[in-house]
């Protein structure tokens, strides 16, 4: 039986990695698992995590999965700083939408509340 990778770039088998996480087994520990699990739940279109770990404040009204089906190609961190109720990471997705190649580069904020990390928005590069 073959392992399935977890898609978000750790090399770690998905049973063992965000899927814990996107299933609420388990809550991300840091807002580096964080944001690599909201990235695999882009890659299996799960909007329901998606807004679970987007902070109120700031989680738009509108879908966030919708349009032309994306093909996600992978993730790259490349910094990630953490103070103890806050956190930045900085990260590259790379993405296909009809076949077009694209890559994003955002920095993207977080807040801790009661014991969770949360998305809050980011900066585009």
């Amino acid at each position: 039986m073959s392992k399935t990778i977890c898609p978000c770039g750790s090399n770690k088998e998905f049973e063992h990695c965000c899927k814990r996480y996107i299933s609420g087994a388990e809550v991300a520990p840091t807002a580096e698992a964080l944001m690599r699990s909201r990235y695999t739940a882009y890659t299996l279109d799960d909007e329901t995590y998606l807004r679970a770990t987007w902070d109120e404040r700031t989680c738009p009204k509108e879908p966030i999965v919708h349009g032309e089906p994306t093909k996600w190609l992978g993730l790259e961190v490349k910094k990630h700083t953490t103070q103890e109720k806050e956190a930045m990471v900085e990260f590259v997705a790379r993405y296909k939408i009809g076949g077009k190649a694209h890559r994003l580069h955002e920095k993207s904020r977080f807040v801790k509340f009661d014991g969770k990390w949360f998305y809050v928005d980011g900066i585009y590069e």
